[in-house]
């Protein structure tokens, strides 16, 4: 049986989700990963409302689609992120914000993930996507000089931070997969390891795989695939593309999004540096058989455009397995 392809909902947040989800059934897609925000998926009515999810249910329903999976990235950031600052207050909910106080943003996102974990539960999903935030990521370019001291701190942080919350999505069941990404705990392959180890490996922690940060980095994200291959609990297809030509860096230089002068940005699926083939032979090699969701995110192209056209690029390489060896007719029957 074919995988199921998603659409990321994140990125359509301005419209009113009957609108994603019609738009969604035309591109030819088999469900939704649903964002909590824009209104998409609310977790205090999910929790709260009573016929919150039915309607939600209903609504996908309505139009063919299925959700295997909701994200709440925004929040999820706030939770160790160090600072806290306007750039939090522009992405959380005003319940989240608060006062602004770091601390009480911290820990009253830590709450919202306890809660999403509990929404996903009772609307019938067993994952969530998100971020961890990190309030290490500042010490990137080690200078001044860090002592390892404080990076260990940094782990150490985010265990506390983030046990309590994985027991709560143990306890209902649910799995949280996160994006390894630049600005988080687990930013690249060692961090990545350094980031399981900090929880001790708990089976409620697992990774959303997103190539298109492998690709800047110079990372494989076809390697990382399979060294991870246990923890690969969803797949994001986004994609990305490098212009390193000696006066553009790596880094971006803190330009915006599709200006010429950035060495790398992102790009709709199918118009950038990742592996696809190989990714999905890989997917398959290691047993991945849950949703791939298109994440579009593209400053250069027109978002119609972009989800219709990734749709039909990856589904070019998610080919099915051969019945038999190929080499089988070989053989001598005995």
């Amino acid at each position: 049986m074919p995988r199921p392809f998603t659409l990321f909902t994140g990125q359509w947040a301005d419209l009113p989700l009957e609108e994603v989800c019609r738009l969604a059934r035309d591109f030819g897609y088999d469900g939704l990963e649903l964002a909590c925000w824009g209104g998409h998926f609310e977790v205090g009515r999910a929790l709260a409302e009573p016929g919150y999810l039915a309607g939600r249910h209903a609504l996908l329903e309505k139009y063919g689609l299925k959700c295997w999976a909701i994200s709440n990235h925004l929040v999820g950031q706030a939770v160790c992120d160090d600072p806290i600052d306007a750039r939090h207050q522009a992405i959380v909910p005003a319940r989240v914000w608060g006062d602004g106080e770091p601390e009480g943003v911290r820990r009253r996102a830590a709450r919202e993930l306890a809660d999403t974990a509990r929404a996903a539960a009772a609307f019938g999903v067993r994952t969530v996507v998100g971020f961890t935030g990190s309030s290490i990521w500042h010490l990137v370019a080690m200078f001044p000089p860090v002592p390892e001291r404080m990076v260990q701190r940094g782990y150490e942080d985010f265990a506390e931070r983030w046990n309590p919350i994985l027991d709560v999505f143990d306890a209902e069941g649910v799995r949280f997969a996160h994006e390894v990404h630049p600005s988080e705990i687990a930013y690249d392959y060692w961090t990545t390891q350094r980031a399981l180890d900090a929880v001790d490996r708990r089976p409620a922690f697992g990774l959303n795989f997103d190539p298109s940060h492998f690709v800047w980095q110079d990372l494989d994200p076809v390697g990382f695939l399979y060294d991870f291959r246990e923890r690969i609990y969803h797949v994001d297809c986004k994609e990305a593309r490098t212009r390193l030509d000696g006066r553009n860096g790596r880094l971006g230089s803190h330009l915006p999004w599709g200006d010429p002068r950035r060495g790398w940005d992102f790009v709709s699926a199918g118009h950038g540096d990742v592996p696809w083939e190989d990714v999905f032979r890989m997917l398959r090699s290691i047993g991945y058989d849950g949703p791939v969701s298109v994440e579009w995110e593209d400053a250069g192209m027109d978002r119609m455009t972009g989800a219709r056209e990734a749709l039909g690029a990856l589904k070019r390489f998610d080919f099915p397995p051969p019945g038999t060896a190929f080499d089988a007719a070989f053989a001598r029957g005995e």
